[in-house]
């Protein structure tokens, strides 16, 4: 993907899969564009880590996704069923293929999940290998295309898929960007001996804030789950009025 500038990333959703670039293969149109982001392979005939060689932005990052458009097999075209073995394992379909809808709740295709498996069938061992066939339904909304299927290959990770990937606002990020201007910190669940100690003292405004100033200075280290808990305890437990 030559020409693009630094940080950028493929992902389209599922109706612009299979609504534009599917469609588009199957009708032979926009060749240039679909050319330049997906290539032709047979990804049956590869083992998955060798496919994203064959991506047009190759990568080995985990969390990264790798699109292909894959040409029907001969099997499959002479009324046989496709086979999904490769070289060192298969994919197994898991669960039942869904429809995939349109924004306006067309349907335009079938979407298929597997998993790749390691040795032979079936006594295979799982692996982080993950692919969704997809395919597109003829104009009559019935039967699906099989001259190409669009496929999207990804692997298993631990933690976020890169493309999931968001930067969180939090009190924690917030204090950190701030310095030194750091909030206070207050647990609204602390002990009931502290809340009985403020239930005793001065009714007087002073009072009040200089013990609120005491127990701040006891729990900097606890956490603040939210604003609303911050005006809560102040309302609710010890009706200051600043």
């Amino acid at each position: 993907m030559s020409g693009f500038p630094p940080g950028y990333r493929f992902f389209p959703t599922e109706e612009e899969l299979l609504g534009f670039y599917l469609q588009n293969k199957l009708e032979n149109q926009k060749e240039d564009d679909m050319a330049r982001v997906m290539p032709v392979v047979d990804v049956y005939s590869f083992d998955p880590w060798q496919l994203p060689d064959f991506a047009r932005v190759p990568s080995t990052h985990e969390g990264e996704q790798w699109f292909y458009f894959c040409p029907q097999q001969d099997r499959e075209a002479q009324g046989g069923r496709p086979s999904r073995t490769t070289p060192s394992g298969y994919w197994k379909a898991t669960g039942s293929p869904s429809v995939v809808y349109s924004s306006t709740n067309r349907p335009l295709g079938m979407k298929k999940s597997m998993v790749f498996y390691h040795g032979k069938a079936p006594t295979g061992t799982k692996s982080k290998w993950k692919l969704n066939e997809y395919r597109a339904y003829k104009e009559d909304g019935l039967q699906l295309r099989s001259e190409f299927s669009l496929c999207r290959l990804y692997a298993n990770s631990s933690g976020l898929r890169q493309f999931d990937r968001r930067p969180r606002i939090n009190a924690t990020s917030v204090e950190n960007q701030n310095g030194s201007n750091k909030k206070p910190t207050i647990d609204p669940r602390a002990s009931s001996s502290k809340k009985k100690r403020s239930n005793d003292s001065s009714s007087s405004d002073g009072g009040d804030c200089q013990h609120l100033l005491d127990y701040i200075e006891t729990t900097e280290d606890s956490k603040v789950q939210d604003e609303e808990d911050w005006n809560f305890w102040i309302i609710s437990d010890h009706q200051i009025n600043f």
